[in-house]
């Protein structure tokens, strides 16, 4: 079973946070729009995290061995002589 999305203008929902966040704890996400498009969305931390689970910062590491050749600090030194 799907919860309703509830939308709602963006200048309303400032007016209304409180409710929304309530509402949001209790299940009820909420769409905020600005000039009728999807600009942000009210969720509970449940919600979210289901949605998008939280990484670690660690999985990238190694990430970009080789990105800067042989040597990092070389190549920023090579870099760093450009400009003088």
């Amino acid at each position: 079973m799907t919860t309703p999305l509830r939308t709602i203008g963006l200048e309303q929902g400032r007016s209304t946070l409180p409710e929304l966040a309530s509402r949001a704890h209790a299940g009820e996400p909420s769409l905020l729009t600005r000039h009728g498009k999807p600009y942000a969305a009210i969720v509970s931390a449940d919600m979210l995290t289901k949605v998008r689970p939280r990484r670690s910062f660690l999985a990238l590491r190694g990430s970009g061995a080789g990105l800067w050749g042989p040597s990092a600090a070389g190549t920023i030194a090579e870099l760093r002589d450009e400009w003088d």
